[in-house]
């Protein structure tokens, strides 16, 4: 009975620090996502204006295509990030 407690107490203890692992991922991408997006795309776009990329002003740039590639990007470090987590808390797919 005493090692069923705390085989189940070793399962809740690792599924918190699963899920804490995986929520500070998403926060971390959404405010990269948000600091891309809003930030370097609205915010901060008279700043940027002076550099150039491909004939375009750098903030108008980050506004139609910077954030776009920067969320694709955030999407497959996402799904590689959990898939190691994945395997280090022992709960990946076969």
């Amino acid at each position: 009975m005493a090692d069923q407690r705390t085989t189940t107490a070793q399962a809740a203890e690792a599924g918190k620090g699963y899920w804490q692992a995986n929520v500070r991922i998403i926060l971390i991408s959404l405010v990269i996502w948000a600091l891309v997006s809003f930030g370097f795309g609205i915010l901060l776009r008279p700043m940027l204006s002076g550099i150039s990329v491909g004939g375009t002003d750098l903030g108008f740039w980050f506004a139609q295509q910077g954030s776009i590639l920067v969320f694709l990007a955030l999407i497959f470090f996402y799904a590689w990030r959990m898939n190691r987590l994945d395997r280090e808390f022992g709960v990946e797919e076969e």
